[in-house]
């Protein structure tokens, strides 16, 4: 339960200190005082969303904190929004998120707000209460459905990466196996056309290098040709250096020449001896060169840009491959969990209308101890397909009496008969399985003995757990086991300090009629308290 709640700077809240024990607690002000404020302070407790225009004006931030006895032991919560809107979160001391405070501490309170009314009339709000009332052993049902829809989902997240129709999928392998098997059998390698270009100019000028290097030959090694005239010049320097051996370096560098033209001489030989001059082996290498040239067009700039171009195709044509026979499980198995999917629906219908069925009769119940005769309550099913939360449309219809037809609550209720059904509904659906519940003004539009009903069933839901009440009803102040008051200064300001005694019975009076430091509102707000005491026993 809450041990202990201060708040600071909350809209006109302040500074406001409270120390709450176990049972009915209700919250009582002037309107406008800011009564609902401090179930405002639970709700950012409880991970809610921070709001800038929650921030009061006495600072450029507002704090809340609580302290809370668990069954785990004593834990502190925190919460501070400034004016810019930045807010921080504490758990234990320690800085956190809003979702940690949602884990920590969400489950420890349920607030019904006057906007439940609003809830109740959607039916994903009506979906919320039914859910929230299964019982132990159908919760599984839920459970049970949750993990099927996920695994459906799973699956077609998987279908959805894998992308495509089989058909489109069979198209894209078959293309990526051409390329592949295309570029392949080409059987390239890099410097393949650099060497194939050269060979290919030698096939088509094979004659003409072929005169060529005779015609160099003849001139270097026929008689009189240069070899014989070079050996003429090394005979000349011989008998020259014999004369002056300063001349032996040129009569060196004649023979190196000659020596030159000799290996010259016998290398154009060979070469013009092995041209080849076979037109089929140039159109075989012109036509590997227009192949070369169509895969560089289609795959890539160069040699090596197609063949890392066919690795891809090879690796992309795998790739297909899996994909395809993944589909063709996947499909097997998106057939199989749809039909779990509506397998565990039909499971979670079954449990929803069971809960359903006796929610609308013990919701009935507590209308009728709340002034209504003979109200009815449905709550109408209607199938839908299967999505996240099951494969159930359910509709709130109530009459105040079994003879009107029943109808939406949006459109039939009034606001009294609305403030009792959000009360009863909450009451069938164990709103006081958490340890703190809390209500926000759900008594519009009662009075008289509705009210005190109304009172006295919080007082009954408040055994063993905290209930805090939000009211403007003196009847329901009347059966508080603490009564917390607000009230503004005369500068606007509001605080918040729990009442007794005298005090308490001059709220209630106040409360009544207005009448708070008479003797006659006084003795009207004893009786009151009386009456309360009565209803409830020893």
């Amino acid at each position: 339960m809450l041990e202990e709640l201060h708040v600071s700077n909350l809209g006109l809240l302040t500074d406001a200190r409270i120390e709450p024990g176990r049972g009915l607690v209700v919250v009582t002000g002037e309107t406008g005082a800011g009564k609902t404020l401090l179930l405002g302070a639970l709700q950012l407790l409880a991970g809610d969303t921070a709001r800038r225009d929650r921030v009061g004006p006495a600072s450029d931030e507002l704090v809340v904190e609580g302290r809370f006895m668990t069954a785990n032991g004593e834990r502190v919560a925190a919460r501070k929004v400034t004016r810019e809107g930045r807010s921080r979160a504490y758990v234990d001391g320690s800085m956190a998120t809003a979702s940690q405070l949602v884990e920590a501490f969400g489950s420890l309170m349920e607030i019904v707000a006057q906007h439940d009314a609003l809830r109740l009339a959607s039916p994903i709000g009506v979906l919320d209460l039914v859910d929230g009332s299964l019982p132990t052993r159908s919760r599984p049902r839920l459970e049970d459905y949750l993990r099927a829809w996920g695994e459906l989902g799973r699956l077609r997240s998987e279908q959805a990466e894998i992308g495509g129709d089989r058909r489109a999928l069979e198209r894209d392998l078959d293309a990526a196996r051409q390329q592949a098997e295309e570029i392949g059998a080409a059987g390239l390698s890099l410097d393949e056309e650099i060497d194939l270009a050269t060979r290919a100019d030698r096939l088509r000028n094979a004659e003409s290098l072929t005169e060529g290097l005779t015609a160099a030959h003849a001139a270097l090694s026929d008689d009189g040709g240069a070899i014989d005239r070079i050996g003429n010049v090394i005979a000349e320097l011989r008998r020259l250096s014999a004369l002056d051996p300063s001349l032996e370096a040129m009569h060196g560098q004649a023979v190196s020449m000659s020596d030159a033209m000799s290996e010259l001489s016998a290398e154009m030989s060979g070469v013009a001896s092995t041209l080849e001059h076979d037109p089929r082996a140039l159109e075989i290498a012109e036509t590997r060169i227009k192949l070369l040239g169509d895969l560089r067009r289609k795959y890539g700039e160069t040699i090596a840009e197609v063949m890392s171009f066919g690795e891809e195709a090879e690796a992309r044509a795998t790739a297909l491959e899996h994909r395809i026979n993944a589909a063709a499980t996947l499909d097997e198995d998106i057939e199989k969990a749809t039909a779990l999917v509506a397998e565990a629906a039909a499971a979670l219908t079954k449990a929803r209308r069971s809960v359903a069925k006796k929610l609308a009769v013990d919701a009935a119940v507590h209308l009728g101890d709340l002034g209504m005769k003979h109200p009815l309550v449905e709550l109408n099913f209607e199938g839908i397909a299967a999505g996240p939360r099951g494969a159930d449309r359910i509709v709130l219809t109530f009459a105040s009496d079994k003879s009107l037809p029943a109808g939406p609550v949006s459109r039939i209720a009034s606001g009294g008969e609305l403030s009792r059904l959000v009360l009863s509904l909450r009451l069938a659906a164990g709103a006081g399985d958490v340890p703190i519940v809390a209500f926000d003004e759900i008594d519009a539009g009662v009075g008289g003995a509705t009210a005190l009903a109304m009172g006295e069933k919080l007082s009954r839901l408040s055994r063993g757990r905290q209930v805090f009440c939000v009211s403007h009803l003196p009847q329901i102040a009347a059966f508080a086991d603490m009564h917390v008051v607000v009230e503004r200064d005369g500068a606007g300001a509001a605080t918040a300090r729990i009442i007794g005694g005298a005090d308490r019975a001059r709220e209630i009076a106040r409360m009544l009629s207005g009448l708070g430091d008479t003797a006659t509102g006084v003795e009207h707000a004893d009786e009151l308290l009386r009456e309360a005491r009565t209803r409830l026993g020893p």
